[in-house]
Order: structure tokens, then C-alpha cells, then sequence
């Protein structure tokens, strides 16, 4: 089956009007700078400063007094200053922005001819319940995904923060009613296969811990800038580089020699266990309060058992199958002697093994003018055995086992840029421009050559599997995602006016080819065992070859031979389907 298509998807939001994705990556501080009389200032000065950068943020009070400063990077400190020709200076420092959070500080300056012994200064600070929230939302910042544990090294595991979630479920919704965006871009997985999110096909987290500043988690935003979700719209925000360099290093290694053998004293099972993590990450300037990096990679590797049972040689055990272990030499011997390979049945391992880095660049050209370069990559694989319930049973567990050679790797391949550029144009205008384009290539790997299914029973009850994993025929998909928008707000007094427009492109490359190595119809090979039926029994659509002597009955009467064939004329050298 072959599926190309394209979904354009373009919106003119004005006001109320919805958006098609999260765009919320910054925070804003606002207010109103008055005299010591309480009467508004006319054009005052009002600069904030991110600290640790150095970069600056400037405009001048409106009519009313009021002020706003948006698209500001988020954490901080920052310190707001305000000046006013015949008036002191005052400041406010030590304040830190959260995702999409609306900081009010007012200050109030007084006359430079008044002489005080002691000057007050107070700022008014937005509560974390106030009328500029957009509706219920958790944040978690990076002191919080620095100190809680976590050995996936997954922003998933921080998710339990949110008092609605379970899992990746928020507000009882499946996971796939979620938007994931990174940086205000889109970050789902669009075709909507399995996991939620890129990489988690493979257990792969798709950015380094490391790289995260701050995650939001949103559940009922009425902000106009967020929509296109039922569960919650999950926003991730990286780290920016500052005038210090700064960077963390890390390994972890551990083996099943740090895993407990026993169980209120009784001996357990203890299986096979490598895993290396390891990672780097390093920011700092570039130019000094002008242009700055920040760096981040990340590697796992990972050996498991590809199965926690063993098969039975009277050995015992609560970890020891029903399939014993001369049927598995039977199976594989009458296998090989026509020519083909199944693998180990038991001590063999699989890997799941990534990495991924990511790149920001920030420039401040002016006060005014901002913008932001992101580049993040993904390449993700896993081993998994055959699916362990689809069209039937297959394990691996107590009651059926599998051979090596029946599972498949899974690859999560992922890369994404997204360009930033923010201004403001006088008091009353700013804007945010956003473009980016990700590409997901998502395929299978097999370690079988061409052959069908083999399904044998015991006692009606599927036993083992062999062959081909068939989900996994030239099983790929290939999806890209072009994102624009643009958002310009226009300050009037107290009310601020949104015009945004947004456009996505979803282009998808899809094959997939469920039980061609199966033949439905070949006279004279079928049945295997009796009855009228006209399909290969042991197969993926069939009940399975009765027992494992019916099994080696079939092959000994040449009949698997026939199937085989078949199996290896389906697809070319290259990986084509034959005609």
C-alpha cells in the first residue's frame, strides 16, 4: 500500500480567532510607571535586562502610563529600570519568567529635586492565581528537572508535577489528543503511529535533558495563540547561552549486578542488563550581550535479554516456559535443512541505543530586534520481538516462546530547525515570526531473510514462532512538516490586540505490507493437515500448525519448501515489490 499526500493548512486569526499549534516560548512583563503622586508618566523609559546575558529589552510608557515588554526569553533573574527626564531611576531586580507567564511590576519614580533619607521602592508581582493567567497550567523549571530523579532522562517523567496527569494521559484523554511543540513549533508524531511523541517508538527521549529550560503544561489555555488539543498542550523551551560559559557532563553505567536477586530471601531471576548513558552540554557567548550557544548531545546504549523466560529442560524455575528446549532444536533443525535460519532461542540480547544533540544560537541585534536559530537531531533504534498479541499470541512469555530471528528494529530518525525572529516597533507593536520544517523517517530493520510465518501450537494454544516478522515487510514511513506563523500584538491601553496567521504542511511517504511472504493460493500445497481449507495454516492469518510434529510432517513432505519459495520471489535486490 503507497500513501502521498499533502494537507495545507492555512488560518487568519484575528482576535478570538483560533491558532493551529503552540506558540508560547517567551514570558512578558508589564505595568505602569507613575510619579510619587500616582499620575502616569508619558514616554518614560522602561528597560529590562536577562542578567546572566546581558541581553536588553526596551520601550516607553503609552498615554496611561502603561508599559509592555513580550516576547522575553524565559528564567532569569532580570532586572526592569525606569528613567524619566527630572526624575530618579528605579529598579526592580531578582525577578525569573516562566512559559507564557505575565509578570506585573509597576514602579514608581520620584522628582530629582526632592530630597528623601530613605527611598521605598515597591513592584506589585503577578500572584501564580491572577486575571493574566491563561487558564490551569503547570510549570516545571529547571531547577525541578535538575533535582528530581529520573533514569529514562525523559520530560515524561517530570509530567507527574501536573496534578491531571497519568502517564502521558492528561485529564483522562489518550495520549494522542496531546500537542507536543518544542520551541513553539510543532513536535507530534503526525501520523499518529503508537507513541505520542518522536522517538517513543524506540524509548527514546527526542532532546537532551540537559538542553530543557522549562516545560509548561497546559490544559485549558484561552489564550488565542493555543488550540488543537482535547488533552494538553505540552510546551518544551530549551536553554539559551549567557556571558558565562557554562557546562555539565555526565556518565552512568550500570549491569544487573546492581539489580536485588532475592525476594523476601527467596532467589529471583535476575536477567542480563548493560546501560551506558552519557551526554555533554556547553553554552556561553559568542559575542559578548550580542550573540550567543548552546550546545547538547546525549548517547545510550542498552543490552537486555530478548527474553525473561527460558525454554524447559526440567530445570525449574519461575521464569522457565512451557516450550521445551528439544522442540526448539527440532523446529530449528527442520528449518535450517530447508535452508533457512530462525536464530537462537534463548541468551540473546537486544539493544536499544540512540542519540541525539541539539544546537541554539541567539542573537540580540538591537533592543528591539531578537532573533533565534534551533537545530536538534534524532537517531533512535530498538530491538523488539515479534508484536505480542497482533493476529494472535506470539510472547514471548510462560506459554509461548519466540526465535531471535522473528523480532525487528525499530529506527526513529529525526531532524528540525526552526528560525525566531521577535521585534517591537515603538510602545504599542510586537511581533513574533516563526519558521521550521522537521522531518521524521521512521523504519524497520529485520534480522529474518524472506520467509513466511511459522506458527506452531500445543493444546490449541499457540507455542512457538518462527519466521518472518510479518508487520514488518518493507515497513517504512517518511513524514516532513513544514511550519509558518506570525503573531503581531497591538497594545491599546489596557487591552492588546492579536492578528496571527499560521500555515502547516504535511507530506507522508507510507509502505507497509502485511503477510506477502504468505501465499492465500497454491494447488497442490494445500491443506498442510486435513480439512478444506485453501490458505497456508501456519501462517499469519491461519490457526497454526497443530503441533510441532505436524510441523516437521509438512516440511518433510516438501510442502514448507514450495511456501518458502514463494516467500523469496516476492521482493527484488532492491527492496521492490515484484509485479
Amino acid at each position: 500500500m503507497k500513501l502521498k499526500s499533502f494537507f495545507p493548512i492555512a488560518a487568519i486569526l484575528f482576535l478570538m480567532a483560533n491558532s493551529s499549534f503552540s506558540q508560547i516560548t517567551t514570558a512578558t512583563i508589564f505595568g505602569t510607571i507613575t510619579d510619587d503622586k500616582g499620575q502616569p508618566l508619558i514616554a518614560a523609559t522602561v528597560i529590562a535586562e536577562h542578567l546572566p546575558s546581558g541581553t536588553l529589552y526596551g520601550t516607553t510608557t503609552q498615554d496611561n502610563g502603561r508599559y509592555n515588554l513580550p516576547n522575553l526569553r524565559i528564567g532569569g533573574p532580570y532586572e526592569v529600570r525606569s528613567s524619566y527626564l527630572g526624575y530618579s531611576d528605579e529598579s526592580l531586580g531578582g525577578i525569573s519568567l516562566g512559559i507564557g507567564q505575565k509578570e506585573l511590576i509597576n514602579l514608581s519614580l520620584v522628582e530629582a529635586s526632592t530630597t528623601l533619607d530613605e527611598v521605598v521602592v515597591s513592584a506589585e508581582a503577578s500572584a501564580i492565581i491572577n486575571n493574566e493567567r491563561t487558564g490551569a497550567a503547570t510549570l516545571i523549571d529547571d531547577a525541578a528537572l535538575r533535582k528530581l530523579p529520573t533514569i529514562s532522562r525523559n520530560t515524561s517523567d517530570f509530567y507527574r508535577l501536573s496534578p491531571s496527569a497519568s502517564g502521558n494521559s492528561f485529564l483522562g484523554r489518550n495520549d494522542q489528543f496531546n500537542n507536543f511543540s518544542l520551541d513553539g513549533s510543532i513536535f507530534n508524531n503526525p501520523f499518529g503511529l503508537d507513541a505520542a511523541t518522536p522517538g517513543g517508538q524506540t524509548d527514546a527521549s527526542p532532546i537532551p535533558l540537559d538542553a530543557i529550560e522549562e516545560v509548561s503544561v497546559a490544559l485549558s489555555p484561552f489564550d488565542v495563540t493555543q488550540a488543537g488539543f482535547t488533552g494538553a498542550s505540552i510546551n518544551t523551551v530549551t536553554k539559551s547561552g549567557t556571558n558565562d560559559f557554562r557546562g555539565t557532563a555526565f556518565v552512568v553505567w550500570r549491569n544487573q549486578g546492581l539489580t536485588g536477586g532475592k525476594i523476601e530471601g527467596e532467589d529471583i531471576f535476575v536477567p542480563d542488563l548493560t546501560q551506558l548513558q552519557t551526554g555533554i552540554t556547553i553554552g556561553g557567548p559568542i559575542i559578548k550581550d550580542k550573540f550567543f550557544f548552546n550546545a547538547s548531545f546525549e548517547l545510550q546504549r542498552r543490552d537486555d535479554l530478548g527474553s525473561n523466560f527460558l525454554p524447559d529442560r526440567g530445570q525449574g524455575g519461575n521464569n522457565v516456559s512451557r516450550v521445551l528446549a528439544s522442540d526448539f532444536e527440532r523446529v530449528r533443525n527442520a528449518l535450517r535443512g530447508i535452508g533457512y535460519d530462525p536464530g537462537e532461542y534463548e541468551g540473546f540480547l537486544h539493544a536499544t541505543d540512540n542519540q541525539k544533540g541539539l544546537i541554539k544560537l541567539d542573537f540580540n541585534a538591537t533592543e528591539t530586534q531578537k532573533f533565534t536559530f534551533k537545530y536538534n537531531f534524532l537517531d533512535a533504534s530498538k530491538d523488539k520481538p515479534a508484536h505480542p498479541s497482533a493476529l494472535g499470541r506470539r510472547g514471548p512469555d510462560a506459554t509461548t516462546l519466540q526465535f531471535q530471528n522473528s523480532g525487528y528494529t525499530i529506527n526513529n530518525v529525526i531532524h528540525s530547525g526552526i528560525l525566531e525572529w521577535k521585534s517591537m516597533y515603538g510602545n504599542k507593536i510586537s511581533n513574533k515570526l516563526q519558521a521550521g520544517y522537521t522531518y521524521f523517517d521512521d523504519s524497520r530493520d529485520v534480522p529474518s531473510d524472506p520467509f513466511p510465518v511459522v506458527n506452531i501450537n500445543k493444546n490449541g494454544i499457540r507455542y512457538m514462532v518462527a519466521g518472518h516478522e510479518p508487520f514488518s515487510v518493507h515497513n517504512r514511513l517518511d513524514q516532513g512538516v513544514l511550519q509558518l506563523s506570525n503573531n503581531l500584538n497591538y497594545f491599546a491601553g489596557d487591552h492588546t490586540f492579536t492578528l496571527g496567521a499560521s500555515f502547516e504542511q504535511f507530506s507522508f511517504d507510507n509502505s507497509f505490507n502485511l503477510g506477502v511472504y504468505e501465499p492465500f493460493e497454491l494447488p497442490g500445497v494445500f491443506p498442510p493437515y486435513g480439512g478444506n481449507t485453501d490458505y497456508y495454516a501456519g501462517g499469519s492469518f491461519g490457526p497454526g500448525f497443530e503441533s510441532v510434529d505436524a510441523f516437521i510432517d509438512f516440511v518433510e513432505t516438501g510442502q514448507m519448501s514450495v511456501i518458502a519459495g514463494y516467500s523469496q520471489e516476492v521482493f527484488d535486490g532492491n527492496g521492490a515489490m515484484m509485479e
